[in-house]
């Protein structure tokens, strides 16, 4: 009983969400992604808007400020990593102009990604520091998954609402005004990350003290359920199909393009489908969903090596390019995390399943933070 009692203590913790804070931050991220996207046609090195590129520091700066002012401490942590990423930001602003015109164009390319990738990682040490517990880093990935959705729900109403408004001042033959337009558009874009961050997440508690048992929380945990059956499925499917079409990956980049994306769609897949809590599900459907999540790792990774044995045969063949050194990264590092995730479930067993899981996948954000951080600071260096 007392064990039942304790997350219902931890969760009525949370008394309702800063607004008093947000909304002034979500402005503040509004009005400066506005005004970066100000003159006609601003664009970075002639590939690239401004906002395309430093959205992700901008608004990681007021979410920072954001969890940090509604926890109301941690502060020379949170200036810390928040001047740390802002300078790896100013890093590719002043590096990209001595790069040649293919290689600034690909490293470009790479970091409209991997910014936000590290912006990411800047709300996770604001929040969890520089040690943490598998748990509490667990949790975190967690509530990342939601509040990337949250912030995908806030745009598709944003979207119709804009759309809505655009078509009325069009039935009155009224014509927005240029600047209007972008503040609409960029602005509206800047209101969603710490908007997002603020309706998921509660930064007067730990993360791994967060609700997880109702709402969107809940939602996301049972639809991430449903949809392993029909991922494995179609896994099973498409490796069945895979001898009948076995060198179109070799040939075609286009094909290794949707590879890379199933891999990291599984990975999120599997992350959402874990438990919070080994106690929160009946014991015959642990089972169940154990067996799927194996199931599914073990296709993803004979998957996966196959696409990155075309990969490897390309470079090979045709050389070391940015974006190949990139791909082999991320799908070496997916792979290790899905074999690992595969041995210590035969290791650990029934018993400690949820446990094995989220170890593999706290551990693994490291070489996540670290090829990021390689790829931002060597790709220069190596492809002059």
């Amino acid at each position: 009983r007392m064990q039942q009692a304790a997350p219902q203590e931890t969760w009525e913790r949370k008394v309702g969400v800063n607004w008093k804070l947000a909304i002034p931050l979500s402005l503040l991220t509004s009005l400066v992604l506005w005004l970066i996207t100000a003159e006609d046609g601003p664009m970075f090195l002639d590939h690239f808007p401004y906002f395309v590129i430093f959205w992700s520091p901008i608004a990681a700066l007021f979410s920072v400020g954001f969890l940090a002012g509604t926890a109301k401490r941690n502060y020379p942590r949170a200036l810390i990593i928040t001047i740390a990423f802002l300078l790896s930001g100013l890093y590719v602003f002043l590096i990209s102009p001595g790069l040649s015109e293919n290689i600034q164009t690909r490293y470009l390319d790479l970091m409209a990604v991997h910014l936000p990738l590290l912006a990411w990682v800047t709300l996770g040490i604001t929040v969890l520091g520089f040690k943490s517990s598998y748990q509490d880093r667990f949790a975190f990935l967690i509530k990342s998954i939601e509040t990337m959705i949250t912030a995908g729900l806030y745009l598709i109403f944003g979207m119709v609402l804009g759309g809505i408004t655009f078509g009325m001042f069009a039935a009155l033959n009224v014509e927005i005004p240029d600047p209007l337009m972008r503040l609409i558009l960029v602005g509206g874009y800047g209101l969603l990350p710490t908007l997002a961050v603020a309706t998921i997440y509660d930064p007067t508690a730990g993360p791994s003290e967060q609700d997880f048992s109702q709402g969107l929380s809940k939602f996301i945990a049972t639809m991430m359920r449903l949809l392993l059956p029909l991922t494995l499925a179609v896994l099973v499917v498409y490796t069945l199909v895979i001898p009948f079409n076995f060198m179109e990956p070799f040939r075609q980049r286009e094909v290794l393009i949707v590879y890379n994306a199933l891999l990291f769609a599984i990975m999120g897949l599997l992350m959402g489908a874990t438990p919070i809590r080994p106690d929160e599900l009946e014991p015959r459907t642990q089972r169940w969903l154990r067996n799927g999540i194996l199931a599914t790792a073990i296709l993803g990774v004979l998957i996966s090596i196959y696409a990155l044995s075309a990969i490897v045969y390309r470079t090979l063949d045709w050389g070391i390019t940015v974006n190949r050194l990139a791909v082999i990264g991320w799908n070496t590092i997916n792979i290790g995390i899905l074999i690992a995730l595969i041995v210590k479930q035969f290791k650990d067993g029934q018993q400690r399943w949820v446990e094995s899981l989220q170890q593999v996948f706290s551990f693994g954000t490291n070489f996540y933070v670290a090829w990021g951080l390689f790829l931002l600071v060597t790709i220069p260096l190596l492809f002059r």
